[in-house]
């Protein structure tokens, strides 16, 4: 195509993207969108054209352009064109192109000039583009003409504004030469999105159609209303131009030639013309470009730490290696006895801060599980006194007994002993299963080996299985040796005189009464929904009361709770919840808070509705029974006590409870050592020193340390990854040193795209001078009035006009060569130097009716012609 300097960036991108591709990523330049906007037949199109070097857009007079077309370039091998409307289809010849966005326009739109703001999507395929997005406007109109709208003004101003709001747009304000530029549509809808003007550039055409004597130079040296990023002058193929087939390329030597043949724009001819536009606008994609570069040079070097270490250890791999297998074999197994071990006893190195795990849950279920499933199946009161009773009567028989037998209270002792095996025998399941889960775990290490692995897995969880066989037995062992001798010698034993005074209300143990149990969050989950529905609080559980507050500071207390008469129960969770539910109540069937019989409370998991019943279990508060009432009262019917025998009853259920308290603070303190030293460390002792041996028996080393063919490509992948890195990095740091990023120009004085009216200049013309009108100082609020060496026309800037070249003398020419490539733009009010023979101060005068003089040096033109 025709942008030489498009094509010299293509390999630049291309490069980026294949390094980014070989790491399987993609490389997200968002190269920035350009978007032509201007007035009706100002030559936007052809501007556009000019800049991708291709003649496929409509052309011709009046509204051309009556959808916005977004053109979309995409590098390729090949070149051809598609619509987003008939994608089946693909053009290669341009002309072809041209007509269908005619027809198209045509379909939406009718053929009487009628517009929309649906756009043409158009893409193009090409070795020679780089991926951006081109969009061709409407042009801006004021009187509607054909089926256009009444408001077509507004209708082109909203469409043409949701293009440019884009801050990766590049606005290319489109005016002709023969326009006055302070009325310029183009450049006040730019200074509405772009206030700083930093994307933003004036484009001047039509130059070649301006009225003889007549030019644009102080407009293109960015003096008479400048932009932050100046002008550039183009002249585009006319429209004879086009329908004589005039090329592209020889559209570009005639625009050369007519700025290099044009007195007033021959200095500044390499600054102007399309090919200049084109080297602005790469500019700024190579300026882009290199702006993207930090964030994706931070991004590989990331990447590229974390792959180090690894990536070191494979750099001298060799695979057969039989002292390398060995060697594995050795530190796998020593590393995975050590992980185990960790992970039972704790470590601070690769700490689990999501859940807890190992030895954590191990002795959750010690401390919490195992006394939470003592207390469920802790007796029911009216069972016990029932069963009592039938003891005491059965053992008198026929008699009517005087005493109390002691025989009654060791069968009740020795029956509530029995209840212990199966809580104590869940506890080893829960450790089993924990346990398994560990070596599940630790093993994930080894996956590199998969037989290994599952030799491994295999062989230790065997052995726990032995283990746990062995721990059950002792387990049972030490319930057995409690139910075989009942020492009612045991020094916390209440004994007989102490159990007929003692209150049944004492058979909760109370911890110490201001003692704090537990704190955390709870959200109370039925609260009425007229007052919020449910909310979360922050509770305080000591071991007489439960209390919440607003927030942990603790400092706004909401109610406090005794714990007297609380039991708690479970609650289904909500159909519409994840919360895990249970609940407080008063067993005299009070109201626990306001008008609520209880107050369910919610929390994020299971396990945490475990921990708190637990921790209420400390404070005294035990889970509710699974009995119904009415079963309970009719079994009560069934006997009936004299008040003798209700003493008796009385008795023994003090001496039950005692004992049974012994047994159960025994057996929670044996539970876990029984645990710990039959599973737990002979586990940890049998993976330390004897499972190398057993796996050296299982199988030969080589079937063992046999790798993965997921670990084999996992590792050529991690160096293929880490060599196109480092390769991505190189590629990055040559494109940063083979391209110079563009400084943003100064701000200049742009404040008459606000108010045109009161700063837009006199209009000017004056015939083309054979030579260079030398520099002078813009003249924006009039003449600057001065001793002329000849006649002028009132209202032209006689500061800076020399005589004409056969007068030109030396004092009044130095300003000529300042102003062939001025430095950076000068405040249009604010002249660089003041000629001489102008006195400093001097009055302006105001501009008065224009007269007849002779003209031999005429005034810049405003471009209002």
């Amino acid at each position: 195509m025709g942008n030489r300097g498009m094509e010299e960036l293509i390999p630049l991108v291309n490069k980026l993207q294949d390094a980014f591709s070989s790491i399987g990523q993609s490389c997200h330049l968002d190269l920035p969108q350009i978007a032509v906007v201007g007035g009706q037949s100002a030559g936007k199109s052809s501007v556009l054209e000019n800049f991708v070097g291709r003649d496929f857009l409509p052309r011709g007079s009046g509204i051309v352009t009556r959808r916005p077309l977004i053109l979309q370039l995409i590098f390729s091998k090949t070149e051809y064109a598609e619509f987003l409307h008939c994608k089946s289809k693909k053009f290669t010849d341009f002309d072809e192109v041209r007509q269908e966005i005619e027809a198209e326009t045509d379909r939406v739109t009718g053929t009487n000039k009628g517009i929309s703001p649906v756009p043409i999507n158009l893409r193009v395929y090409s070795p020679h583009v780089l991926n951006l997005t081109l969009i061709d406007l409407p042009g801006i109109t004021k009187v509607p003409v054909g089926d256009q709208p009444p408001d077509i003004e507004y209708q082109i101003k909203d469409m043409i504004l949701q293009f440019i709001s884009r801050e990766s747009s590049l606005i290319l304000a489109v005016t002709p030469a023969n326009m006055d530029l302070a009325n310029s549509d183009a450049l006040k809808l730019a200074k509405e999105v772009d206030p700083q003007g930093l994307r933003t550039i004036g484009v001047i055409t039509k130059l070649d159609l301006m009225d003889e004597g007549t030019d644009a130079r102080d407009v293109l040296e960015n003096k008479l209303l400048p932009l932050r990023r100046g002008y550039i002058g183009v002249v585009n193929r006319s429209q004879k131009d086009i329908e004589g087939k005039k090329d592209i390329r020889a559209a570009l030597a005639a625009e050369r030639k007519f700025f290099l043949s044009h007195p007033a724009y021959r200095h500044m001819a390499d600054r102007m013309g399309t090919p200049h536009l084109q080297k602005t606008l790469n500019q700024q994609l190579t300026n882009h470009i290199r702006e993207s570069l930090p964030a994706l040079r931070s991004k590989l070097q990331s990447q590229l730490l974390s792959l180090e270490k690894e990536v070191e250890e494979y750099k001298n791999f060799r695979p057969d290696d039989p002292t390398r297998k060995t060697k594995a074999l050795l530190q796998m197994v020593q590393q995975f006895g050590v992980d185990f071990e960790k992970r039972i006893e704790g470590s601070g190195d690769q700490v689990d801060t999501l859940e807890l795990s190992g030895g954590a849950r191990i002795n959750r279920i010690f401390h919490e599980r195992f006394p939470f499933e003592l207390v469920k199946m802790e007796f029911d009161e009216k069972d016990l006194r029932r069963e009592i009773s039938y003891a005491i009567k059965n053992i008198h028989g026929v008699r009517t007994g005087l005493f109390t037998p002691d025989m009654a209270f060791e069968a009740i002792v020795k029956k509530q002993i029995v209840k212990l095996k199966e809580p104590s025998l869940k506890c080893v399941d829960l450790v089993v299963s924990e346990l398994a889960t560990v070596i599940k775990k630790c093993a994930e290490k080894l996956s590199s080996y998969p037989r290994l692995r599952e030799e491994t897995e295999r062989i230790v969880t065997t052995y726990i299985r032995e283990r746990e066989g062995r721990t059950k037995d002792q387990i049972l062992l030490l319930i057995d040796i409690e139910q075989s001798y009942i020492n009612t010698n045991h020094e916390d034993f209440i004994g007989f005189a102490n159990a007929q005074q003692r209150s049944t209300q004492l058979n909760k143990k109370r911890a110490i009464p201001n003692q704090v149990i537990r704190r955390g969050w709870l959200t109370i989950n039925n609260i009425s929904l007229m007052k919020g529905g449910s909310k979360e609080y922050w509770f305080v559980l000591t071991a007489e009361s439960l209390s919440w507050y607003k927030d942990e500071e603790e400092k706004e207390k909401k109610y406090m709770l005794p714990l007297d008469n609380l039991k708690i129960r479970d609650v289904e969770k909500g159909f519409m919840s994840n919360k895990h539910v249970f609940a407080i109540f008063n067993t005299e069937q009070r109201n626990v808070y306001k008008d609520l019989r209880q107050i369910e409370l919610a929390c994020d998991s299971q396990e945490d509705v475990d921990s708190w019943k637990a921790s209420f279990l400390r404070a005294g508060v035990y889970p509710e029974k699974d009995q119904a009432e009415n079963e309970d009262g009719a079994q009560e019917n069934t006997f009936s006590m004299d008040p003798q025998l209700e003493r008796q009853v009385e008795t023994i259920r003090n001496l039950v409870d005692s004992y049974v308290a012994i047994i159960n603070k025994s057996i929670r303190d044996l539970m876990p050592k029984t645990i710990m030293h039959l599973m737990i460390n002979n586990t940890k002792a049998f993976i330390h020193h004897e499972l190398l041996a057993y796996l050296y028996s299982s199988a030969d080393q080589s079937s063992l340390m046999e790798e993965s063919a997921d670990q084999a490509q996992r590792r050529d992948d991690m160096l293929r990854m880490y060599h196109a890195l480092k390769e991505a990095l190189n590629i990055i740091g040559d494109i940063s040193t083979s391209t110079v990023s563009t400084p943003v120009p100064p701000p200049v004085d742009d404040t008459w795209l606000q108010s045109p009216s009161s700063h837009s200049p006199t209009p000017q013309r004056r015939p083309v001078s054979s030579v260079h009108p030398p520099g002078r100082p813009p003249a924006v609020r009039g003449p600057t009035p001065g001793p002329p060496m000849i006649p002028l026309p009132v209202g032209t800037a006689t500061s800076s006009l020399p005589p004409p070249i056969p007068y030109r003398p030396g004092p009044q020419s130095v300003f000529a060569n300042n102003d062939l490539f001025p430095a950076p733009p000068q405040i249009p009010s604010r002249p660089v130097r003041i000629p001489p023979g102008i006195p400093p101060g001097v009055p302006r005068r105001p501009p008065a009716a224009p007269s007849r003089p002779t003209i031999i040096r005429p005034a810049e033109p405003s471009l209002l012609d």
